[in-house]
This record gives structure tokens, C-alpha cells and sequence, in this order.
């Protein structure tokens, strides 16, 4: 190759395109996603959850057939897309008596991590009838919160993976571009918080955002593989206040520029907004700018057809996780 070729953040080397044409033919029969699943499989390429990046690797198959520097088999077919075609979340019918009185009078709140669970669907559907945005299905890593009194919902909240560029966030924490690259996986981001029309109660905003908080990193890490050590958000002033984040301690680190992440110039092109930013661990700012030292790669097993690879190097940041968009409205209670 004349120029190195990267994808992801990963260097793509002469050894690799060897290994990767190797593969391919000495697997004729197989399908796309089963090639790309057995090169996961061959370089170790895994989430920290353990799961293939079955997603990722696809694409950069894809991307070197497109160049001409290998042969995938044909199509075989064209899957549905999910988040192109996807069905509006169905409504949800729940008791919508008003629920007044104080933070005491609720007794005993339920937060339930609803990712991956049957209710998942009635998150959705709450979302996508009250919140003002709708609901969107968040790209990457992300978990979703209801919150029960005596059995009824009355707020939702929704996390996801953090931008990668936020100049106001990554001048607070002081992480140099390879730690940023490195542990942005480690922060989340606030991106819908829903207290339900029905619900009243002063406090009760910013006693979720403490309470999830506090659990919030543990949940993460059940699903997910990692924790979490900083989270996020964004506010937009010309709406909101953001009271209920300043109650619970957040703090604000900036304001954003109004442009997107694929801006064609550097005029404002949407709303200004506050960045406001939460610690979840005391050392926060060593532990997210600290470069691990590399380990040994594991080597993987391997078969007769399947030749040594070499010269490897899979930056833990190259994942599936990031927004297609550095900025998000949400609503704030």
C-alpha cells in the first residue's frame, strides 16, 4: 500500500490484507458476516463484554472490497435494516391519576434497569408519547431507567455512550487525545430524562439523578463489561434551566459550539447549549487520564488453514459505542 490505510483508529497493514485474502479463500463457501466473524475470532476482536465486533470488522472488510485491496463473496442477501426501518414504539395505557405531596409520600420508589427486559418496550412507548424529542433509539452502548411508585411509572431516564469530541467536557477532565481515545467508553451520557405529566413532586428530579447515579456505573458494567467514571449532559437554555442537575450537584464545564460532529464550516448551526458534567469516583481525572500499559495480545487459536498473524496492534477505543451525533436535546424536568 502507498498510503497507510486506518479504520477506527487501526492501522491496517500489508500483514493484515495477506491475512484477510488467506481467510477469504480458504473459506470459499463462507458469507460475508461469517468471514467477518471468524477474522473477530482470529485477531481476538472483542468487546469488553466479551462480544465479537462482528459489527465493526464488517465494515472494514467492507471498506478494503471497496478499495480493491480484497474479494468478498457476493450478497446473499439484503437484511432489513432496524434503524432505517424501524416501527414507532406502541402506547402505552398506565394509570395517569395525578400523584402530588412530597418526596416522603411516594414511599418507596422502584428503579428498574429496563435494557434487554420485557419492559424495555413500555420505556419506549413513554418516551415516544410524552417526552417533546419522541423517542429515538440511541446508537452504542445505553441503558433505560423507569422509576414505580407504588407500582405506577412516573419518570424514565436514558443513558448512552458519550460523544468522542466535546471541548468543553475534555478540557475539564485534561485527558490528552490518546487517553481520550482510550476511555471514552468509561463515560455516559444523560440523554433523555422524563419525569411523567401525571407526577408532581418537588425534589424529585434531582433525587433520581442522584439515586441512578449512584447505581449507575454497577449496572453498566453487568451489561456492558466496564465501568462507568464521569457522566454528562447537555442543556439547552433557551428551554430549560437545568435546576434539577445543579440540585444534584453537576457541575458546568462549558458551553457547546452549535455545530455538529460533520459540520461543513465553523458557523453555529443549532442551538448553543450547557454542558454540564457529573464525577461517579473521587479520582475520576487520573483514572481517566491514565494510558494502561499494552498486554501481551492473547495468541488465538488457531487451524492448518488459518495463518499466523503478526504486527496487530487493536487500540481498546476501536468500538462500537459513540452517538452518531456529538449533540442530543433531551428533556429536562
Amino acid at each position: 500500500m502507498d498510503q497507510p490505510l486506518s479504520y477506527r483508529h487501526r492501522v491496517i497493514t500489508d500483514e493484515d490484507l495477506v491475512f484477510i485474502r488467506k481467510l477469504i479463500a480458504d473459506h470459499p463457501t463462507s458469507s460475508r458476516r461469517n468471514l467477518s466473524e471468524r477474522l473477530c475470532e482470529a485477531w481476538n476482536w472483542v468487546q469488553a463484554n466479551g462480544a465479537l465486533r462482528s459489527m465493526v470488522c464488517r465494515g472494514l472488510m467492507l471498506m478494503l472490497h471497496r478499495r480493491g485491496l480484497i474479494e468478498l463473496p457476493p450478497v446473499r442477501q439484503v437484511s432489513r435494516n432496524p434503524f432505517l426501518d424501524r416501527s414507532a414504539p406502541v402506547a402505552v395505557t398506565v394509570d395517569e391519576t395525578p400523584v402530588n405531596g412530597s418526596l416522603a409520600d411516594l414511599g418507596t420508589l422502584e428503579v428498574r434497569q429496563v435494557r434487554r427486559t420485557p419492559e424495555e418496550a413500555a420505556f419506549n412507548g413513554l418516551m415516544q408519547q410524552h417526552h417533546y424529542l419522541g423517542y429515538t433509539q440511541p446508537v452504542g452502548e445505553h441503558l433505560k431507567y423507569i422509576v414505580f411508585a407504588s407500582g405506577r411509572p412516573i419518570a424514565c431516564m436514558a443513558w448512552s455512550s458519550a460523544p468522542r469530541h466535546l471541548g468543553s467536557r475534555d478540557r475539564f477532565i485534561g485527558w490528552t487525545a490518546p487517553a481520550r481515545l482510550a476511555n471514552i467508553r468509561l463515560l455516559a451520557y444523560n440523554t433523555r430524562f422524563l419525569i411523567l405529566p401525571w407526577a408532581s413532586v418537588p425534589h424529585l428530579a434531582s433525587h433520581l439523578l442522584g439515586r441512578i447515579a449512584r447505581r449507575l456505573s454497577d449496572d453498566w458494567q453487568s451489561v456492558y463489561g466496564h465501568p462507568i467514571y464521569f457522566v454528562e449532559t447537555f442543556i439547552d437554555p433557551q428551554r430549560f434551566r437545568g435546576t434539577c442537575y445543579r440540585a444534584a450537584n453537576w457541575t458546568l464545564m462549558g458551553v457547546t459550539t452549535g455545530r455538529g460532529k460533520d459540520a461543513p464550516t465553523r458557523e453555529a448551526n443549532r442551538s448553543i447549549k450547557q454542558v454540564l458534567g457529573y464525577p461517579l469516583v473521587k479520582d475520576f481525572r487520573s483514572r481517566l487520564c491514565e494510558l494502561a500499559a499494552e498486554a501481551p495480545r492473547p495468541r488465538p487459536s488457531r487451524t492448518a488453514s488459518s495463518p499466523k498473524l503478526t504486527g496487530l496492534e487493536i487500540p481498546a477505543a476501536d468500538r462500537l459505542a459513540c452517538p452518531t451525533q456529538s449533540e442530543m436535546d433531551f428533556n429536562e424536568a
